[in-house]
């Protein structure tokens, strides 16, 4: 039995062995389908470890709290459309809320950074010293600024590295000199170290950082001295996130004499609601994409078929010579089965590798981040095979039910 199994694989192969284009166009769709599921599910797991690094960045055990949607003279403003919070706010919570370890609070706006020759659009960051703190960002070089430079309103600034190295000549020295933001002159004390992209694709390290005092007195001004644009929320341990998201809720709505029927006007979120949000919608994209490869490889499933059944036309003559030299019918359906299984397994294997070498070559062009699955690969590969099982069988079926008188008469 064996034997014959194999003698049918060779003859299998020595078949599609006499028509390669039409073997390896019957086999294209095939090889898109599972070649699409490959890099569609690579590059989905590497946007998703991707997306919670950026989270990760931000600081597991911190919350942020953003000025929320507001009704003003009968009117109603979108989330941020007036600022809500202050900085009254964020010392109240540091002093009132049981597990807050630090608490910093930040105003921000696009202006342009000019040193010497050099100008650069960046965003302006104003914010305490504690910030990096939270936010868990070391200094490449130099310090940055400390309670005392925000205490006095200095006119000190701290870069972030793409900030750096548009507005600096590589090898230039940047602790120490001298940048302008609208003809304020600001001594840079020092530069981030990379961060990245932020979650919504934004470069994290295009910033600059100045003292919230100095921001709001001398560069960026404000309508209302001490209102805020963002609170940051650390807690001491990560458990402790979600148990004060509650006490805060209720600190603000007392602080900003909210009735029970009014809405926040302010919104809190942590980490782990950015995680869920940012995980829920690339698995969203990539089913959608997934659904696609997988009509590919059903397109594919029906080309085969196609193809065979074609091909027992072409084929009947030998068929009926086979059958009458002994032949049973399952030696004939084994036959343009494992035909079917063959083509579905070769496109399979080739669709892999195409998947893994489009993954990356995604990433070195685009420089999206991919993560080859295993387990993917696999799953594209069985299923490659389930669809010459399952789109084999009907022709196998009709070359098998030939009448060998009649397949013999065939012309």
């Amino acid at each position: 039995m064996m034997n014959f199994f194999m003698m049918t694989i060779q003859l299998a192969f020595r078949v599609l062995g006499r028509n390669p284009l039409r073997a390896g166009l019957t086999m294209l769709g095939i090889i898109i389908g599972v070649g699409a599921v490959v890099a569609m599910v690579s590059l989905g797991q590497g946007a998703s470890a991707s997306v919670q690094a950026q989270i990760a960045s931000l600081g597991t055990n911190v919350l942020i709290v953003i000025p929320g949607a507001t009704t003003v003279s009968g009117v109603r403003t979108g989330f941020g459309g007036v600022s809500t919070l202050t900085v009254e706010d964020a010392r109240e919570v540091e002093r009132k809320i049981t597990g807050v370890s630090a608490v910093s609070y930040a105003t921000r706006a696009v202006l342009q950074a000019v040193h010497e020759n050099k100008n650069w659009n960046t965003v302006i960051i104003g914010t305490t010293s504690v910030y990096p703190d939270i936010r868990d960002w070391p200094m490449a070089q130099g310090t940055f600024f400390t309670q005392s430079d925000e205490d006095s309103a200095a006119k000190v600034a701290v870069l972030g590295k793409t900030a750096a190295e548009n507005l600096f000549e590589r090898g230039e020295e940047v602790v120490g000199a001298q940048i302008r933001i609208k003809n304020v002159p600001l001594r840079v004390l020092g530069v981030m170290a990379p961060k990245g992209q932020s979650v919504m694709g934004q470069d994290q390290d295009d910033v600059v950082h100045i003292p919230f005092s100095t921001a709001e007195r001398k560069v960026l001004g404000t309508k209302f001295l001490g209102t805020v644009g963002i609170i940051l929320v650390a807690t001491t341990r990560r458990e402790q996130v979600q148990q004060v998201v509650p006490e805060i809720k209720e600190l603000l709505r007392t602080r900003h004499h909210l009735q029970p029927s009014e809405e926040d006007d302010f919104t809190i979120r942590t980490m782990e609601d950015i995680a869920k949000a940012s995980a829920g919608a690339s698995r969203t994209m990539m089913l959608m994409l997934l659904s696609i490869a997988s009509i590919s490889l059903i397109v594919g499933g029906i080309g085969i078929m196609n193809i065979l059944l074609v091909s027992v036309t072409e084929r009947t003559h030998e068929i009926g010579i086979r059958m009458a030299v002994g032949a049973k019918r399952r030696h004939i359906l084994l036959q343009f089965l494992v035909e079917a299984v063959i083509l579905s397994t070769v496109g399979g294997v080739a669709g892999v590798l195409a998947g893994i070498v489009g993954a990356r070559l995604v990433t070195t062009i685009a420089g999206w981040p991919t993560i080859i699955s295993s387990q993917a690969v696999a799953i594209a590969f069985l299923f490659s095979v389930v669809v010459g099982i399952f789109f084999g069988p009907y022709p196998a079926n009709k070359a098998s039910r030939l009448n060998p008188i009649d397949a013999l008469r065939y012309e």
